[in-house]
């Protein structure tokens, strides 16, 4: 009986980790917690991030504010590139088919574009909420050193508001207003 129990234990267990990748993002306002507070915190940033990414017409992708600075394509890749490597950082697997090492540059196509940030938005969101707090609690290491997942998610939410801000200003330099700026 026991063996039963643990078979099913670990059947569970491999279901569990090999659906994550095709899980759907819990909407941000149903987790509690330090990881609720995470979600709500990048959700912010990542809709708007997506919202802009969508405002700004195809033909400025490939625009940069000088030789040698990311393009638009580029920002938005980076911080979906980093999205994963925050994530797999915390414990997450990048998903079979992202390399990191040329993830910036893969692409400048708009709908190739934003549709590789909305994965990895919603990557970061089902594996954040399918954390514990004693996940959370739990030595990491990173480029930083070692930190707590805890803090190692929110530098990813703090990221994601940094690349916002650097698309907010390229937007602005396009005469493109943001989404939610635009008065009603």
């Amino acid at each position: 009986m026991k063996r039963h129990a643990v078979i099913v234990a670990i059947a569970a267990s491999l279901l569990a980790a090999g659906t994550l990748a095709h899980a759907e993002a819990p909407p941000a306002g149903t987790i509690a917690g330090a990881q609720g507070e995470f979600i709500r915190n990048f959700d912010g940033a990542g809709a708007k991030l997506l919202q802009l990414a969508e405002a700004i017409p195809a033909d400025k992708y490939a625009w940069r504010p000088a030789e040698g600075v990311r393009s638009v394509s580029e920002v938005i890749l980076h911080a979906a590139g980093s999205n994963y490597m925050f994530m797999n950082f915390v414990g997450t697997a990048i998903p079979s088919g992202i390399d990191l090492k040329t993830f910036e540059s893969s692409t400048s196509k708009k709908e190739e574009v934003v549709d590789r940030l909305k994965k990895s938005i919603a990557h970061v969101k089902t594996a954040a909420a399918a954390m514990s707090g004693a996940d959370l609690d739990a030595q990491a290491k990173w480029f930083m050193g070692e930190s707590s997942k805890r803090e190692i998610l929110f530098v990813l939410a703090s990221h994601n508001h940094e690349h916002l801000g650097q698309l907010i200003a390229y937007a602005r330099m396009n005469g493109i207003t943001p989404p939610w700026s635009k008065k009603e």
